[in-house]
């Protein structure tokens, strides 16, 4: 057997016309609908990146325990496991987060991995005197820096360099995972993971994608939208907009080089094919832009996936309405090669949802940002739960590697640090239990310090798909609170986090 994953990052399920979208043509995601058992309750799990991706590789919750971080010692990646089964992984990413601190640890779990180079606030190319003044003409304020080691600085010098087509990281990572594939698709037992960092944000596109999407925006280079609320102008908020559909076109594109590629080799016959992404992005819906900070609405947090398998091809172009999250993708890859799950896993393998319409998966499931709410759904209601006060502490993380994002747990932290007794999860290994205050680096930049419309409300998704009048039921808001109680029980919630949220565990 064999499998191709690719995985995006920031793709809106609505953006796709597979999945409703009007306004940006992708016809190589419907191609893939044609070919695959599309989902259309899939969630996200953890956020942001790094946290999902502890998600897709664990088969476990990330957000109840920690923040972004490294793998840990005791977690089991599926690559690893796949790898004790016999099974090569190949990794192809231009998502740089993966050589920072919070994840250096995920890319050396495969078999193989090629780095590309430039996306976003990567620490690429040298300049070591930039020229400011040009650069100040060129860009935004929003998206304008000075700052030597700020994403914002380093993603211009970075742009110098990525200039036509065949220069963009998402084309180098399809280019790579196409010879991956011109060179190994005679061989078997193995595994590409196919990721680009493409559509998140800037939204920086070859211009031959920007032609279609015109809008009467005169200003600088504006492509990078803020993590706030929409302040900007009618023309700002369509040039942002029309940037993202621009990069959703690349995206469609690079998707279609390799159902191209599958179509000549007819890899449809013993290859399978996974694609999804970590999560959605606000572009001004409820007057947010981006994620983290505010609620975690459904453009963030209801996801696309699309699944074919050799043994379920006369399911192509189906759809299934269950419920399914980003943790569930670890034992399904385990299970198209046979190999057992560890029994830390919490989710599940979505092969019998393949073979039948009629499979349930879970009755609801949890997803959010560590410190933040804990939001829940049933597939009919979405309740978001946050603490009664988001400062009120109650908030540790659980960890053996205390690293942020960019650094180290600084030393003011790891000062309040205790050693526990062994987490359900860690193998009777004993972990650190070290308090996120304002002590540390991340309580500002993706903690509660961050925390806006800290308000625990319930939608109903039949009546409001778009989430814009809470609902006032005591009865459907218990029902939820109990769901999310259950959810938090199976994957072994702290308890300090049931009286952070004032819930009866």
């Amino acid at each position: 057997m064999k499998t191709v994953f690719v995985l995006f990052d920031s793709l809106n399920r609505k953006a796709l016309s597979c999945y409703g979208g009007k306004d940006i043509a992708t016809p190589n995601f419907q191609r893939l609908a044609d070919r695959s058992v599309v989902f259309d309750n899939h969630y996200v799990g953890s956020l942001p990146c790094m946290p999902a991706r502890r998600d897709l590789h664990t088969g476990r919750l990330n957000f109840l325990h920690r923040g972004w971080g490294p793998l840990e010692p005791f977690d089991h990646s599926f690559a690893a496991l796949l790898h004790k089964h016999n099974v090569y992984s190949h990794l192809i990413s231009d998502h740089f987060h993966y050589w920072g601190d919070g994840g250096a640890t995920y890319h050396n779990r495969y078999d193989t991995y090629d780095f590309i180079r430039g996306q976003e606030g990567d620490p690429w190319k040298a300049m070591v005197d930039p020229p400011w003044k040009r650069f100040k003409a060129m860009y935004h304020p929003v998206q304008y820096s000075e700052q030597r080691r700020n994403k914002l600085s380093r993603n211009m010098i970075n742009r110098e360099h990525i200039q036509d087509y065949q220069d963009f990281p998402s084309v180098r990572c399809f280019d790579s995972g196409l010879d991956f594939l011109n060179t190994n698709q005679g061989a078997d037992a193995w595994l590409l993971h196919l990721e680009t960092f493409d559509p998140h944000e800037p939204f920086h596109a070859p211009k031959e994608f920007r032609q279609a999407f015109s809008t009467d925006y005169k200003g600088p280079t504006l492509d990078w939208p803020p993590y706030a609320r929409v302040t900007e102008t009618f023309d700002e908020c369509e040039e942002l907009r029309a940037n993202y559909a621009a990069i959703i076109a690349l995206c469609d594109h690079e998707l279609g080089r390799l159902l191209d590629h599958f179509d000549a080799h007819d890899l449809w016959q013993d290859t399978a094919l996974i694609v999804t992404t970590d999560h959605g992005f606000l572009l001004g819906e409820h007057d947010w832009w981006a994620k983290n900070i505010m609620p975690c609405y459904n453009e963030v947090a209801h996801i696309p996936l699309f699944i074919h398998h050799p043994d379920h091809a006369a399911q192509a172009g189906s759809r299934r309405q269950l419920l399914t999250q980003t943790m569930d993708i670890m034992p399904t890859l385990m299970a198209i090669y046979g190999a057992p799950l560890p029994p830390e896993v919490t989710a599940h393998s979505l092969l019998p949802a393949l073979a039948s319409a009629q499979t349930q998966n879970r009755e609801a499931c949890i997803y959010g940002v560590f410190g933040s709410a804990v939001n829940v759904t049933d597939g009919r209601y979405t309740s978001f739960i946050y603490p009664p006060d988001v400062h009120g502490g109650d908030l540790n993380q659980y960890t053996l590697m205390p690293m942020h994002m960019k650094e180290f747990f600084s030393i003011d932290e790891l000062q309040q640090a205790e050693l526990v007794k062994s987490m359900p999860f860690s193998r009777a290994a004993p972990v650190m239990k070290i308090p996120a205050t304002p002590k540390s680096p991340f309580y500002n930049h993706q903690g509660p310090g961050t925390l806006k419309d800290t308000v625990s409300v319930v939608f109903d998704l039949h009546t409001d798909p778009l989430q814009k009048s809470p609902l006032t039921d005591p009865a459907i808001q218990a029902r939820m609170h109990q769901l999310a109680i259950a959810q938090m029980k199976t994957q072994h919630a702290p308890a300090e986090y049931f009286k952070r949220l004032a819930l009866t565990a």
